[in-house]
């Protein structure tokens, strides 16, 4: 820059030329004195322009490289080039909404909807009269969610940490697989979890709250981190029993447990009504263990598990899922059949009825070749989960043997409600809302 200055001051006139039309003679002697002083002056005159000229640059320059750099990252960024205000709270919401999404897809929302409505199910067991049904009840059962869920994420979280190659083939729209989360963001939202999950059983107190929450990690961490003797995935058998420990065992005792002597402060009873719970949860505990594999037996062959799946093939361990659960309808129905109240009875027969035959429709329409539908049916096996009409056969259907038990204080009398209704109404209209 400096030289272009300098090159076009030179071609210029200059003040002092003696070649100029000044009309003025001066001996040659002079000349000469002129000659030096234009030289001197002209020099200084130079050095004051490009000094200030390039102070001039420089400023222009900064401001020029601010501008292109604003100008770049709206490029890159696919804001608008001209950057108008209105477009930055665009922009912000769009990343929470994608944030929200993919945190969404992170947690298995179908496990969550599914841990959430089992745990107010079976809290609802403990529940004797409608006096129970209070502000006490609520919390007692608010506490269990929040803690469990927290829980949930930890657990299906570390599952994805331990299978981003596999879920690449798999699941590909996972936040991990699809490397819209980093590794490193993984396990810092599977840590917190776990850590904000025990501080709320710490806090709330109750223990069989704690000792669920301490089973399903050290379960959880089993099934899925890739250590020596773990990773118990890889075994078809043991990953079952890890799944039915878990859905089957812990969510039904313990979390009516945390209900029944922590919240109401009443001594721990197993009744007929959470045995049968936990029968029907363990043939469903199973059918996930097994079902969950279908759709996954391309990534499972590739990368060495040895599921049924990959064992037996897609079409018999679908039928045999298919046939497990139309048998644990089959029980619900006739334990229900030989309830003592007559609206017990009906709704748990009918209902249980129009189960299995919904399942059974929705079977048939399955093609087997079609990893889409295959794992829409499993969704919708997951929605059978939530929709616990295998509690009202028995609830609030005790005969004088489990009133002499201990199950209602002396003299208490107990008056049959609609409480035993309330599981199965929001589940089910989520299961045939589509």
């Amino acid at each position: 820059m400096d030289a272009l200055i300098l090159g076009c001051s030179t071609g210029g006139p200059s003040l002092l030329n003696s070649g100029s039309s000044i009309g003025v003679q001066v001996p040659s002697c002079k000349c000469n004195l002129y000659n030096i002083a234009e030289k001197f002056y002209t020099l200084r005159f130079r050095q004051h322009i490009v000094k200030n000229h390039a102070s001039g640059v420089h400023e222009t320059s900064t401001g020029f490289q601010k501008s292109n750099r604003k100008f770049l990252v709206n490029a890159t960024s696919g804001h608008p080039i001209e950057s108008e205000p209105e477009s930055y709270p665009k922009s912000t919401w769009n990343s929470v909404i994608n944030a929200l999404d993919a945190f969404y897809r992170f947690s298995r929302p179908h496990t969550v909807i599914g841990t959430a409505l089992s745990i107010v199910s079976v809290s609802l067991l403990a529940v004797q009269n409608v006096s129970d049904v209070s502000s006490l009840f609520f919390s007692g059962v608010l506490e269990a969610v929040v803690a469990a869920l927290m829980m949930n994420i930890y657990i299906v979280g570390l599952n994805q940490l331990s299978d981003i190659e596999i879920d690449k083939v798999n699941k590909p729209y996972l936040p991990l697989a699809s490397g819209e989360y980093s590794t490193l963001t993984g396990i810092m939202i599977v840590a917190s979890f776990s850590v904000m999950s025990f501080w709320v059983g710490w806090i709330v107190g109750s223990w069989p709250l704690f000792w669920a929450l301490f089973i399903s990690f050290v379960l959880g961490t089993a099934y899925s981190i890739n250590l020596p003797l773990l990773r118990w995935k890889r075994f078809a058998l043991v990953a079952a029993m890890c799944i039915l420990a878990v859905r089957a065992v812990i969510v039904q005792l313990a979390f009516y447990l945390h209900i029944q002597t922590h919240v109401f402060g009443r001594p721990a009873i197993i009744s007929k009504p959470l045995i049968f719970a936990t029968a029907f949860m363990s043939f469903f505990s199973v059918v996930i263990a097994l079902f969950k594999d279908i759709p996954d037996i391309e990534g499972d062959k590739i990368f060495g598990i040895k599921s049924y799946t990959v064992r037996l093939g897609q079409e018999r361990v679908f039928w045999t899922c298919i046939s497990l659960l139309q048998m644990a309808y089959g029980a619900s129905i006739l334990v229900g059949a030989t309830s003592s109240y007559t609206w017990s009875k009906v709704i748990t027969v009918l209902g249980h009825s129009v189960l299995a035959v919904i399942l059974w429709i929705r079977a048939k329409s399955v093609d087997l070749k079609s990893k889409a539908s295959i794992t829409s049916c499993y969704m919708f096996i997951w929605k059978h989960s939530t929709v616990h009409a295998e509690y009202l056969p028995s609830m609030h259907d005790l005969d004088e043997n489990d009133r002499r038990g201990g199950a209602f204080a002396p003299g208490e009398v107990h008056e049959p409600s609609a409480l035993p209704a309330l599981p199965i109404l929001v589940p089910f209209w989520w299961l045939i809302h589509k």
